[in-house]
């Protein structure tokens, strides 16, 4: 018997309440039990010319993430348990791990945000957030890139939904400036610290309403906050930042890290410098600012502290990651996610980057 005539037998009608009636009339549901059936015939299984679809060799499988040290850290890589719907929708709803990316002419991004280690084995949401989204232009171009992660303070309840705001808000009213492209692409910086610290009130004052909604102290939604802006016109080679709190920008260039180049652009591959700056929203009302300026073969690494903090403090990290994402070749989505959850022991935060790879041309 096909699908088809399968269908016909066994069928819905609008004359049974109880739903399926099948061709003899009699109902396959009584006294609202449906009625167990053990003659289901199965439609013959797909095979190919010689027999079933199967491959001789086993499909080839990544495994746990690489780690530093000859132990790996004792909890699993892997997603545990689960915040409970009945204590917090917002955090229950939350995945585990999230995977983005895109591509424009002369620019590659990859982006992932994970569950710390500590979150999984107590049952707690991520607080991290990310975005990989445009904003601005308009008729005669304009359009940005922005990317930005979010770290969720931990001592704050409602800090996984202030992170995923803040991504939002941030989002929202960065499309509405009128000047933000305009203040990138001739690199005026006093014009793009006065619009980033607007746009970081505004995001403040919104948090703090959405707080008053929910009878919260302002302070249980804190987050920090770190965007990049993008030209996607691949002729303006300046990029803006814009920070609210802790967190790391980080450069891979030519084969060398350098770990803060907010403060400084040109440190030295040893450096264990990165930015612990403790400000965050809502009560934040300013932004830091600077305008870096992009080479081709520039990888630029925004992410929150559960990977600036290793990749400060662990060599072994610092050299694997280097050889996985330095030069033109992007990886693809999964296989940055395995480089991007490398291990190392006591570091088991959030992890959140993005990660943007200059060609400086059109790949």
């Amino acid at each position: 018997m096909n699908e088809s005539e399968e269908a016909a037998r066994l069928h819905w009608t609008p004359t049974d309440p109880h739903g399926f009636v099948v061709s003899d009339g009699a109902p396959a549901v009584r006294d609202g039990s449906p009625t167990v059936r053990d003659d289901y015939e199965l439609p013959a299984p797909v095979q190919g010319a010689d027999g079933p679809a199967l491959t001789s060799s086993p499909v080839p499988a990544l495994g746990a993430p690489a780690h530093s040290g000859p132990k790996a850290p004792s909890y699993p890589p892997v997603p545990q348990g689960l915040p409970a719907v009945t204590g917090d929708l917002a955090a229950a709803v939350l995945p585990d791990i999230v995977l983005d990316g895109a591509a424009y002419p002369g620019l590659s991004v990859r982006a992932a945000s994970v569950r710390g280690d500590s979150h999984r084995y107590a049952g707690e949401p991520r607080q991290d957030a990310l975005c990989v989204t445009r904003v601005g232009g308009d008729e005669h171009g304009g359009e940005l890139l922005m990317l930005a992660v979010a770290d969720g303070v931990g001592s704050a309840p409602r800090s996984h939904v202030g992170s995923n705001e803040a991504c939002r808000l941030a989002a929202r009213y960065l499309d509405l400036s009128t000047s933000l492209h305009e203040s990138i692409r001739t690199g005026d910086a006093e014009r793009f610290q006065r619009t980033a610290d607007d746009v970081v009130r505004q995001i403040g004052n919104l948090l703090g309403d959405l707080a008053l909604q929910h009878s919260e102290r302002p302070d249980a939604f804190a987050t920090t906050l770190r965007i990049l802006l993008v030209p996607l016109d691949p002729r303006v080679r300046t990029r803006g930042f814009l920070a609210v709190g802790d967190g790391g920008t980080a450069l891979l260039r030519r084969g060398y890290w350098h770990l803060d180049v907010v403060t400084d652009a040109d440190g030295d591959k040893d450096s264990d410098v990165i930015d612990t700056r403790t400000a965050a929203l809502p009560r934040a009302r300013s932004a830091v600012t600077r305008l870096l300026h992009a080479h081709a073969g520039d990888v630029l690494v925004l992410s929150t502290d559960g990977l600036s903090s290793p990749l400060a403090g662990d060599a072994g990290m610092r050299d694997f990651l280097a050889e996985a994402w330095n030069g033109d070749e992007v990886p693809a989505p999964a296989d940055f996610l395995w480089q991007f959850q490398y291990r190392v022991k006591s570091y088991d935060d959030d992890r959140t980057a993005v990660v943007l790879w200059e060609h400086g041309e059109a790949q």
